[in-house]
Formats: structure tokens, C-alpha cells, sequence
């Protein structure tokens, strides 16, 4: 156990935000396999600030899911602040602001936000005092190790953020440049959290529950934040929480249990989304629930394009 602020945080596997993935469904779906913290989906501050509906969408929580963090994204302390102020509005049962200070994608990095705020160590404590101080939550960031192997300044930047305020650190174990390509720069990290006053919270490929405790003995950080490692396979969190209460082991899911958890996470998304809506996001990652599965590349065709209706998915899962 750990705090952010205030906030008893009871476990050591963080739910990554995953634009097109972590919707409130997908949360609540995954909280129960031991989820210590959820986190929304990146939402960006003009939309809130401006009431794009589809925008207030992303801030809606519940109260299972909890302790919940909404990220916001932008490029400037004024906006996030009056974002805040309206997710609050909307939704006072948040517990923490994580902003994202590393989406490598060139949309969001080209207005100045994501981690395009990394490269002015000096500017991002300016901005994230007024930010610290305005919110009236815990704020927590996610970084990244710079901008290029060339421009390395995690350190840097994680000591302006403690400056600033701020309760937690996510750091992802690549720069922006990198991307999600190249394998995570754990020997940059060695003992890292021993440096640092508040929470580290480190990301970068876990995929198994060995990858999670590599890198926490590698950099003594609080939790891992689990992102695409998850999808498609829950029992992840279970079997990383297990290796650290040295509980019995978690076996990887059966086929049969994929099918079951599947259907029950295509359940949930259609009542937040709608049949269809859920069956588009859907094709993206039902595969997922079925790598591991022999000669299995024809079902997860199918299920990557035929999705159209909840009946389609029963049909396709009956020929498994």
C-alpha cells in the first residue's frame, strides 16, 4: 500500500490510460482482477472547457472503480485548470488529475501538450505550480525519459515536478521518439524511486508478471502501470498481484475462460456504447483475448472484421 496525496492506492498494478481502450467499461471490467488504480482515457482540456459532450463522456466514472484518476491533456496551465474545474463540476467523485505529460503522437505533441512539455524542465515547474495549487485533488504526471536519446532529462523533469507539488510520477521507460518501439530503458532507472519524494509508478512493456517485478526491483518504484500487456488477458493483474502477496500462482486463461471474459467485457461495452459501437471498438481487441491460442489466426480474422452485432460474437466464439 502506498499513498498519492491523501489516497490509499492497495496494490501494485496501476491501469494505464489507452486511448480507444480504457473507457469506463473496459475499467470496470478490469478492476476486478485486482486493479489498484483505474485511469480514464487521455481527455483533452478544450473539449471539456467547451462542453463537447462526447468529450464529458470520457470524465464519467463509478463508484466501484474507485480510486480513479482523470487524465487530462493540454499545453497550457490555464486550460487544464478550467478543465478541472468542470470535471469537478461534473463529476465530484474523481480522486486524482493524472496530466499526461507523455503521448508521443505528433497530433498531440505539434499544440505543445503531451510530452512535447518535457523539454523545458524550467517551464513545466512553472506550470505545474499553478496547477498543483489549483486543483483541489491530488495531481499526479506521466512522463517519459526526453524527448530523443540525445535529450535524456527524466531527472530533470521529475525534480521540477517535486518542486511543483505534484503527489506521483508515472515515468514510461522510452522517449517520445521511440515511441512503443525498441525495448524500455530499464538500466536508465536503476534505484530511481530512492532519488525521489513522492510515489513512482513505471510502464514499459509488462506483459508478465516477471516483467513487472524486473521492474520493480530494478527501480524501487511503488507500482507498474499495465497498458497493452492487459488487453485481452485480465488474469495479468491477478498473477502480478499474486508473485507479490507470494500467493499460489495464477494460471494464464484457458480458452474457455477468454471466451467467458470476453463475452462478459463485450456485455459491458454494449450497454456504455451501444451494440454497435461496441462491436467497432471490439474488433480492435477481441483478438487479443486469443493470441496465445494455436493455429488460431482465422477466428481472430473474423473477429477483427466480421463483428457487427452481439449475435456475430456468440457465433464466432461457438466455433472456438
Amino acid at each position: 500500500m502506498f499513498k498519492i496525496g491523501n489516497i490509499e492506492i492497495n496494490g501494485k498494478v496501476v491501469l494505464a490510460p489507452m486511448a480507444g481502450v480504457t473507457s469506463l467499461a473496459y475499467r470496470n471490467f478490469m478492476k476486478p482482477f485486482g486493479v489498484a488504480l483505474t485511469v480514464t482515457e487521455m481527455v483533452s482540456d478544450c473539449g471539456l472547457i467547451y462542453d463537447n459532450i462526447k468529450t464529458l463522456d470520457y470524465i464519467k466514472t463509478t463508484e466501484e472503480e474507485r480510486p480513479v484518476a482523470i487524465q487530462l491533456f493540454g499545453s497550457s496551465a490555464e486550460t487544464i485548470c478550467k478543465a478541472m474545474d468542470v470535471v469537478i463540476k461534473h463529476n465530484p467523485n474523481v480522486d486524482i488529475f493524472d496530466i499526461n505529460l507523455g503521448c508521443p503522437a505528433p497530433k498531440v505533441t505539434k499544440t505543445g501538450a503531451g510530452s512535447a512539455l518535457l523539454k523545458d524542465p524550467k517551464k513545466l515547474e512553472e506550470m505545474f505550480k499553478i496547477i498543483c495549487k489549483h486543483s483541489p485533488i491530488p495531481v499526479t504526471a506521466k512522463i517519459r525519459l526526453g524527448w530523443n536519446e540525445e535529450t535524456i532529462n527524466f531527472k530533470e523533469n521529475i525534480k521540477a515536478l517535486e518542486n511543483a507539488g505534484i503527489s506521483a510520477i508515472g515515468l514510461h521507460a522510452r522517449t517520445t521518439r521511440a515511441g512503443y518501439a525498441g525495448k524500455p530503458r530499464w538500466d536508465l532507472l536503476v534505484n530511481l524511486r530512492d532519488e525521489m519524494k513522492v510515489p513512482l509508478i513505471v510502464s514499459g512493456d509488462i506483459y508478465t508478471a516477471e516483467d513487472a517485478k524486473k521492474a520493480l526491483e530494478i527501480t524501487h518504484a511503488d507500482a507498474v502501470m499495465v497498458a497493452r500487456g492487459g488487453v485481452g488477458n485480465p488474469n495479468l493483474i491477478r498473477q502480478i498481484n499474486m508473485l507479490y502477496n507470494k500467493s499460489d500462482e495464477v494460471s494464464s486463461s484457458s480458452i474457455a475462460q477468454s471466451k467467458k471474459y470476453l463475452l462478459e467485457f463485450a456485455d459491458m461495452l454494449i450497454k456504455e456504447k451501444g451494440e454497435y459501437g461496441a462491436m467497432m471498438v471490439l474488433r480492435g481487441i477481441a483478438p487479443k483475448f486469443f493470441l496465445s491460442m494455436p493455429d488460431s489466426k482465422k477466428i481472430r480474422n473474423k473477429l477483427a472484421s466480421a463483428l457487427t452485432t452481439r449475435e456475430s460474437l456468440i457465433k464466432i466464439l461457438d466455433e472456438i
